[in-house]
């Protein structure tokens, strides 16, 4: 996969590459995660664009028609994403192997989602790479592009492309990137506003997330998560999921990039954030119910993670 550590302050350029019949779920699991990604970073870190190969408008297969705001021959950025989805053989043209091939010079990443992975096989660009497509496609995929690795992962880097094997896998390539390049805290985040929530019991509700694969971690979220108010030693935190300090800073490093004391620092301020946003209560209030002191405590934590103060966000809210 890319190097994603040479960040620049510019937002991402995606561009979604569509044709007729695209899947809109497909496209929805695309977008949805990297506008909530922009809303909980506080600022534009991604954008994005909606292109066609010939600049004309495109028809989804339920008949939702995406007017393209740029012809694929003059878009340039940092990810292009193809997207046929239904119908993609009869868009294996060699119109649009041409317009990928050159399009390959001036995007640092390519991406397949969906049955895309045909059109960018088909232009020779995934040869000597391993990649997946949706799994009802697989077995013709790889007859007929023998120089590709198939495989059957939901999504997949390799190297400068990824490819998603349909409008779920997507969502779940689209949450990796986010994770890659912004963090895994934001990835948990963006997880956390579309996925369903279950108690470890399996009641619904709480904050507790499928966004995590380590049930260590998801009983450590969810305990910190009861105790934003007035938080726990980390020790006890630990103690709670049966775990040791350790153990579980290590799997809190390995799956989030982040020390046990960041990630309940993010789980508070986050709080913290909704509150400023949702309800009226002061500065100082919000600051006593997710565990500062005082609210100068709170600005200060606020404002590194957030790049603004609550009283500014609140402020340009309103």
């Amino acid at each position: 996969m890319p190097d994603w550590k040479k960040q620049h302050a510019a937002p991402q350029q995606i561009d979604l590459l569509l044709f007729d019949q695209f899947s809109g779920h497909c496209l929805a699991n695309t977008v949805e995660p990297l506008r909530a990604a922009n809303s909980f970073a506080g600022r534009e870190v991604y954008a994005w664009r909606f292109l066609t190969v010939d600049g004309a408008s495109a028809v989804s297969s339920a008949g939702m028609e995406v007017r393209a705001q740029i012809p694929l021959a003059r878009a340039e950025g940092d990810m292009l994403i193809a997207m046929p989805s239904y119908g993609y053989r009869r868009h294996a043209t060699d119109a649009t192997a041409r317009g990928l091939r050159a399009a390959a010079h001036r995007y640092r990443v390519l991406a397949g989602f969906d049955t895309g992975a045909w059109l960018l096989a088909q232009a020779g660009l995934l040869d000597g790479y391993r990649a997946t497509i949706h799994r009802t496609e697989m077995e013709d995929f790889a007859d007929s592009f023998p120089d590709v690795s198939t495989t059957s992962d939901r999504f997949l880097w390799d190297r400068d492309r990824l490819t998603c094997s349909g409008a779920m896998a997507a969502f779940d390539g689209i949450l990796d990137l986010i994770g890659q390049q912004q963090g895994q805290a934001l990835r948990l985040d963006v997880a956390d506003l579309f996925m369903s929530a279950e108690t470890e019991q399996g009641q619904p509700g709480g904050q507790l997330r499928t966004a995590v694969r380590s049930k260590t971690l998801a009983r450590a979220i969810a305990v910190m998560e009861r105790h934003l108010e007035t938080p726990l030693p980390l020790s006890d935190v630990a103690r709670q999921c049966g775990r040791s300090s350790r153990e579980l800073a290590r799997r809190t490093q390995a799956e989030l990039g982040a020390t046990p004391q960041q990630l309940y620092r993010h789980l508070r301020l986050k709080q913290a954030r909704k509150q400023v946003l949702e309800t009226d209560f002061s500065i100082a209030e919000i600051a006593l119910r997710c565990g500062y002191e005082d609210p100068s405590a709170l600005t200060r934590a606020f404002k590194a993670e957030f790049q603004t103060t609550p009283r500014a966000l609140r402020r340009d809210i309103r």
